[in-house]
């Protein structure tokens, strides 16, 4: 069976904007996805810079064949912006990944990275439950991690970040919600039970390592973001200790879900079945 739609001027397009977006698997996966549910609806890559991300979603959103959106790097907080309506953990994070339209046009976003993160670990065998957590990244991706990670209990979550200001403020707005279970951490994984890398490094030939390899013990789970390659630098570096691991392409295989949940749920993105 044909695993994509039959494209007409029925079928409505989903971009994923993103600057790299060489590394998305998004288009496939998803596409494949709402094929699979009856829908009518493929996802298309876009590059776009931030200089001119706000003057494309304007224009794409004027389209009726457009009925979904999809950021990643580095647009999650932009696309907030261009959103009507939020989820709460949307408008908590100040993030969005995925949008669907309203009855309006206008767009409704929401975050599910983190649900996604946090997912994976556990089909790994990880636990967040009562462990100690070293987080590397408080971007978009990492913001949502971190919330999904301490709602999930862990019992302490250190975060570090290349950006201390950008560290600092994800610090301040989780600990409104968690109290002091989040602090500033160092990329050092000795004592953690958890290390979660929610950056890009590992993407590009020659990228360091996001945390001190040589501290890793095998007890520690390790979880990547980076989705190219299949087996990121960090990944790699882990197995080789004995660690269990969770990849981007094992974030990805949930995320893929959650994102098509979202759209299919409400507006014009919709099974035919």
């Amino acid at each position: 069976m044909n695993p994509y739609p039959t494209l007409s001027g029925e079928t409505l397009v989903v971009p994923i904007l993103g600057d790299p977006i060489a590394q998305v698997k998004s288009p496939d996966g998803i596409t494949r996805t709402f094929a699979e549910r009856g829908c009518n609806a493929v996802v298309v890559p876009l590059q776009v810079t931030p200089a001119d991300f706000d003057a494309l979603i304007a224009g794409v959103s004027r389209s009726s064949s457009v009925g979904g959106l999809i950021a990643t790097v580095p647009h999650k907080f932009g696309l907030v912006a261009h959103c009507a309506t939020l989820t709460d953990r949307a408008r908590y994070l100040g993030s969005v990944n995925v949008a669907r339209r309203n009855p309006d046009g206008s767009w409704h976003g929401d975050q599910v990275d983190g649900a996604a993160f946090v997912s994976a670990v556990r089909a790994a065998g990880g636990v967040p439950e009562g462990a100690r957590a070293l987080q590397v990244g408080a971007g978009g991706a990492g913001s949502a991690i971190a919330l999904a990670l301490l709602e999930a209990g862990v019992a302490e979550l250190a975060l570090h970040d290349a950006d201390p200001a950008r560290r600092d403020a994800l610090i301040g707005r989780l600990r409104k919600r968690v109290g002091d279970r989040v602090t500033a951490g160092a990329p050092d994984p000795a004592g953690f039970d958890l290390v979660a890398n929610a950056t890009p490094m590992g993407m590009r030939p020659g990228d360091p390592y996001p945390v001190d390899v040589a501290s890793l013990k095998s007890d520690t789970f390790v979880g990547d973001v980076v989705t190219k390659p299949a087996v990121p630098p960090l990944i790699e570096a882990a197995r080789r200790v004995g660690c269990r691991t969770s990849t981007g392409g094992d974030m990805f295989a949930t995320v893929a879900g959650l994102i098509a949940d979202f759209l299919l749920a409400e507006g014009p993105v919709r099974s035919t079945r």
